[in-house]
């Protein structure tokens, strides 16, 4: 595999190339890499970042799990979380010596049934030849490893044994934020009304308010209301806000080792300070696009959560919820998986969206690739064309098959 590039130290700039202005719509995990790796990769024009709530209190960024994974089906996919742990490991060169994202790689565990057994074989296979580092553990293994967890129904489990963990998204949300304003980037409070044209050409973003930024390159990265800003450009972008609800509890249940688990039943559960979080994908029938609903989906702990969790981990029958909330997910309906690149037409507007619940983890790679997009012209460190608009555009699939 190619080796990825990564960052120079925000000390030593790149020398100044790229002029003009862009305009990056949405100002959170995936909004401000890109601002930061724009001024990194050397970009000297003006970069204005629009966010309508500077708060971030119910951004996707703010209210994720927060956490990093090799073992997807994509292999693009597994190239941006291979970047962004090695990012994760050296924050301080890059971002200073505060610089601390509570960054913990005890892996994930994804567990699967003996039917599943030759599957999960064949993309542990196809992870490690793109760099991953990933174990196969039988039944035996798996009850050496983590005991008090319940394997008498599954066939293997496969377990990353680096680059895979979990992290502070807030934390990292303020580093590349902070960093990107120390270079001169502009954070503006204000909703995006709509967008300017000119010869099949994107020229100003038309504020709530009545203020207009001229742009020559203008990023979506909205998130999960990608789809909604763009339609009235007349783009279809099948990116929508579906919402997860996450449980915070505690049990007597303790495990040094403990990974994030993925359950064959759909569950998730990992670590958080002195107890655990988690959560479980709706049904297909109670997961309706969310807007703006951050309610949380409590009938889901006794329904469906919870027997799950004390089958799978027996002494985590005795729980004590903490606390539960609510973000979204920006799904990308299509395929599960990220819209990066140009739209065909306006070919100044740049997508970074629709990652489907990996947008935290992805964001150091697709913030240097729309960098790498506006400065140089092409993708340098990762090629992100497989993530391209021409896929959106012919309604050609290109699936991510580990989804929870």
């Amino acid at each position: 595999m190619k080796p990825v590039n990564m960052h120079r130290p925000s000390g030593d700039p790149a020398p100044a190339r790229g002029s003009g202005r862009v305009v990056i719509v949405g100002g959170a995990i995936m909004g401000s890499f890109s601002a930061w790796a724009l001024r990194q990769a050397g970009f000297g024009g003006s970069i204005t970042v629009v966010e309508k709530d500077p708060t971030y209190q119910y951004s996707s960024t703010a209210l994720s799990a927060a956490s990093i994974r090799t073992q997807f089906g994509t292999p693009t996919n597994i190239q941006m979380s291979l970047y962004s742990a090695r990012m994760f490991r050296e924050i301080k060169r890059l971002f200073g010596d505060d610089a601390d994202i509570g960054y913990r790689e005890k892996g994930y565990l994804i567990l699967g049934s003996a039917e599943q057994t030759a599957e999960r074989l064949a993309a542990a296979d196809m992870q490690r030849s793109y760099g991953a580092d990933i174990l196969v553990l039988g039944p035996d293994e798996l009850r050496a490893r983590f005991p008090g967890i319940n394997f008498d129904d599954i066939g293997v489990g496969t377990l990353g044994a680096q680059h895979e963990g979990w992290f502070d998204a807030w934390s990292l949300l303020q580093l590349a934020r902070r960093a990107a304003r120390q270079s001169g980037v502009d954070y503006v409070t204000a909703a995006v009304e709509s967008f300017e044209l000119n010869d099949a050409k994107l020229t100003g973003v038309l504020l709530a308010g009545g203020q207009r930024l001229g742009c020559d390159f203008c990023v979506m990265a909205a998130g999960a209301w990608s789809g909604r800003l763009v339609a009235g450009l007349g783009i279809d972008l099948p990116v929508v806000p579906k919402k997860r609800t996450v449980f915070s509890f505690k049990t007597p249940f303790k495990l040094d080792n403990f990974p994030m688990l993925f359950d064959t039943s759909g569950i998730w559960i990992r670590p958080e300070g002195e107890g655990y979080i988690g959560g479980i994908q709706p049904s297909a029938e109670n997961d309706a696009d969310a807007d703006g609903d951050f309610e949380p989906q409590h009938d889901q702990l006794e329904q469906s959560y919870w027997p799950a969790l004390a089958t799978r981990i027996p002494a985590m029958e005795q729980m004590r919820l903490q606390r539960a909330w609510a973000g979204h997910y920006e799904v990308n309906t299509l395929d599960h998986n990220g819209v990066v690149g140009p739209h065909h037409e306006l070919r100044n507007l740049i997508f970074a969206t629709g990652f489907s619940g990996h947008g935290v983890m992805h964001a150091p790679a697709v913030g240097r690739a729309v960098a790498e997009l506006i400065a140089d012209g092409g993708y340098r460190s990762i090629d992100l064309s497989p993530l391209g608009w021409d896929r959106i555009r012919t309604s050609t699939p290109m699936l991510e098959t580990i989804v929870y």
